[in-house]
């Protein structure tokens, strides 16, 4: 048993559940968030059961930007610390820009950029008094890849995650915390589902796709070695050496064509 805490959001499926799993058969206790209370639940019984751990369940809705404080103030009232916080919570959101009126945007932003940033803040300064601790935000492979016709607001807010996650990761050298930027590229969950394009990433290469469990288990490695940011599985690793290689403008044209091929 580690005596250590994880903090997992977007906790009750795909890559956040895979998370949960894993720290779990490390033997962490988990506090996990999510909206859906009925699934954090039996996830909860279920790694409890099989683990010996603590699971401490909040069911919350990271549009609401009163969420994480409240996220918080649980944990510590109940005498409880974050050890490892995993930022995962997120989706997508497929059509194009003024296909969505403004408050599905302003919720976006609140769930993939502001959340993310207001939790790093919570659980920062007690990490760095007890000089140690652990800080995983799920960005993306979109993060470093040109801006994509549709998905306009995806890939800036994991732009935004890297970014952060790089400075986060200088200011905390030395200390004993590390903070890491997780970049998947295509990786198997609900996630395409929910965002509506499963069809359209159904017809990518086998080759080009990993399990989430394999994602986990490098970005954990990357956290405990200390890394800014880790992009899991070789092709992926490619490919963003490849579009760092690229002029701007021709990356550019490369995924406008992308686009209207898929749209098409």
């Amino acid at each position: 048993m580690t005596n250590q805490t994880a903090l997992i959001t977007g906790a009750s499926a795909g890559i956040g559940k895979c998370f949960a799993q894993f720290y779990a058969a490390k033997g962490y206790d988990l506090i996990l968030t999510a909206r859906r209370a009925d699934r954090l639940e039996s996830l909860a019984a279920e790694l409890s059961s099989v683990h010996g751990i603590k699971c401490t369940v909040i069911a919350a809705d990271l549009a609401d930007p009163a969420a994480p404080n409240m996220i918080w103030n649980r944990i510590t009232t109940s005498g409880l610390r974050v050890d490892v916080l995993i930022n995962n919570a997120g989706y997508g959101m497929n059509d194009h820009f003024v296909d969505y009126d403004w408050p599905a945007h302003r919720d976006f932003i609140q769930i993939m950029v502001t959340a993310y940033a207001h939790l790093c803040r919570l659980v920062l300064p007690d990490m760095l008094a007890r000089k140690h601790g652990r800080i995983i935000n799920v960005a993306s492979v979109a993060g470093l890849a040109p801006g994509t016709l549709g998905h306009t607001l995806y890939g800036a807010s994991k732009a935004f995650l890297i970014k952060m996650s790089e400075s986060l990761s200088l200011e905390t050298a030395g200390t004993g915390v590390h903070v890491t930027a997780l970049n998947p590229g295509f990786t198997r969950s609900e996630f395409h589902t929910t965002a509506g394009v499963q069809p359209t990433v159904d017809k990518m290469p086998k080759w080009m796709w990993m399990t989430a469990p394999d994602v986990v288990a490098q970005a954990h490695a990357a956290s405990e070695k200390g890394l800014a940011q880790i992009v899991p599985g070789r092709v992926n690793r490619l490919l963003t050496v490849i579009l760092r290689l690229i002029p701007p403008q021709m990356a550019l044209n490369i995924s406008r064509r992308r686009s209207a091929m898929q749209d098409g």
